[in-house]
C-alpha cells in the first residue's frame, strides 16, 4: 500500500525537526541549519550548503551534498527513511557527511 500525502508531509515534518534539532544543538559556529516549509538548508561558514527537501510527488526526501544528491524513500518495516539505491540508512549516511564536514564526530539519530 503506497503513502498518502498527508502520511507522506507527516513523516517528513517529524524527520525534518528532529535533524534540525539535533543540528542545532551542535556547539560549532561553523553550521547554521534552517528548517522551513519541508526544507532544511544548512549553510557552512567554511563553504558549502546541505539541503535535504521533500519531493511530494516523489514521495521521497532528496539531499544534495557535495555535488551530489541522495534520495531517500520510506522504509516502513524498517521505520527509517533508506537510500533508494543502496539502501543505506539516512541517519548515519548524514552523520558521516556532516562529520566531514566538520570535521568532528557527529552522531545524527532517526
Amino acid at each position: 500500500m503506497s503513502m498518502n500525502e498527508p502520511q507522506f508531509r507527516a513523516l517528513v515534518a517529524d524527520a525534518l525537526s528532529n535533524i534540525y534539532e539535533q543540528l542545532d544543538g551542535i556547539d560549532t559556529d561553523d553550521l547554521d541549519p534552517v528548517l522551513s516549509d519541508g526544507v532544511l538548508t544548512c549553510v557552512f561558514e567554511s563553504g558549502g550548503t546541505f539541503v535535504l527537501s521533500q519531493q511530494v510527488p516523489a514521495r521521497e526526501l532528496w539531499l544534495s551534498a557535495n555535488f551530489r544528491a541522495w534520495h531517500f524513500r520510506w522504509d516502513a518495516q524498517g521505520e527509517a527513511w533508506v537510500e533508494r539505491d543502496t539502501g543505506e540508512p539516512m541517519a548515519p549516511l548524514l552523520s558521516r557527511l556532516f562529520s566531514d564536514k566538520l570535521k568532528r564526530a557527529v552522531a545524527l539519530k532517526a
